[in-house]
């Protein structure tokens, strides 16, 4: 199913405006690893993510607000399924807490990995 399709289907199923901003994206770029985080998404294991905010400054994106909704897309280019984000904190990579380390859902769950 590509993005538009997920998208329009979303959309209906939940009476979400067709309208309203969202992005499609893979983790990483795409590759293995987007399609592994784009499964533990799927499987509730991965619940939060993070990102640099060097990389939203220096591609001239903006930074993710709550509610945003996005297309997770597999490194095909199949589309995985939708999020929505519920929290958005811009914190110092050496005060993300142990709590978020474990919502990312990759690897040990751990700040140290």
């Amino acid at each position: 199913m590509t993005a538009e399709e997920m998208w329009n289907r979303f959309c209906s199923e939940s009476g979400t405006d067709k309208s309203l901003p969202h992005e499609a994206w893979a983790f990483c770029g795409g590759g293995p690893f987007a399609d592994e985080l784009a499964s533990l998404v799927l499987k509730g294991v991965k619940t939060a993510t993070a990102s640099a905010l060097i990389a939203y400054e220096t591609e001239g994106e903006k930074i993710p607000e709550p509610g945003c909704l996005s297309v997770i897309l597999y490194s095909s280019g199949e589309a995985a399924g939708i999020i929505r984000d519920t929290k958005v904190s811009l914190v110092p990579f050496n005060e993300v807490s142990r709590e978020h380390a474990y919502k990312e859902g990759e690897g040990e769950r751990t700040l140290e990995e």
